[in-house]
């Protein structure tokens, strides 16, 4: 199933209770929580509050994407917000087992991100664990990044290594996805697509049609 994943990052935050309505009018189906905590990564941008005011507004699947450090501190309280899929970055966590399985225990989907310079083999042991693994397109925690080109060699490994142990496990990819290169990424082996300035920079229902025209080409 192909999902798109706008991220709220890059919304209008006076405007957001509209503007998550417009993409969810549109057919989006997740909505995508870019967590940072200025350790993980240089920059802060929202927490648990911000997931807990929008979840009774909106039935989009919230994914929660938790770049901090030591995320399993968090993981009971987006549990608890709301969150449906929670994602932690394998460099964040000092015990990945533990923190998955922390999850699971909250009630949430468990997804596993890496960032660009991170191989995709290090995650082999993880995928009978995950429902999702996330390549991360760009460096982790600015907006507004280019696509790393090499990405889509990390797509397709991940997803040749999928098949090989007759998984269904979801690739997600976040970074500089816009419409003129994520039939790239789709074919590269891509079902969750996440996309923040391509949605919500100018008209967020075209932006969200137009995206969507795309995947459900490969449904």
């Amino acid at each position: 199933m192909m999902i798109l994943a706008p991220s709220i990052l890059a919304a209008d935050f006076k405007e957001l209770g509209k503007e998550i309505r417009t993409i969810e009018e549109n057919g989006a189906q997740y909505l995508h929580f870019d967590v940072m905590d200025g350790m993980f990564v240089p920059s802060i941008s929202f927490g648990v509050p911000v997931l807990e005011s929008i979840r009774p507004a909106t039935k989009l699947v919230c994914d929660a994407h938790l770049m901090v450090t030591e995320p399993i501190r968090y993981v009971e309280a987006f549990a608890k917000a709301g969150a449906d899929l929670i994602t932690v970055h394998l460099e964040a966590c000092e015990d990945i087992n533990a923190t998955i399985e922390k999850i699971r225990a909250c009630g949430c989907k468990v997804g596993v991100s890496i960032c660009p310079d991170t191989p995709v083999i290090s995650v082999k042991n993880l995928l009978k664990k995950v429902d999702m693994i996330l390549i991360m397109s760009v460096h982790p925690g600015f907006g507004g990044q280019a696509f790393i080109p090499e990405s889509l060699d990390k797509i397709r490994e991940l997803k040749a290594m999928i098949d090989a142990e007759g998984l269904c496990v979801d690739i997600q990819v976040d970074g500089g996805i816009y419409t003129h290169n994520v039939e790239e990424v789709i074919e590269a082996g891509a079902n969750v697509i996440v996309a923040g300035s391509a949605i919500f920079k100018g008209d967020t229902a075209n932006n969200t049609k137009e995206m969507l025209e795309i995947l459900k080409r490969y449904e």
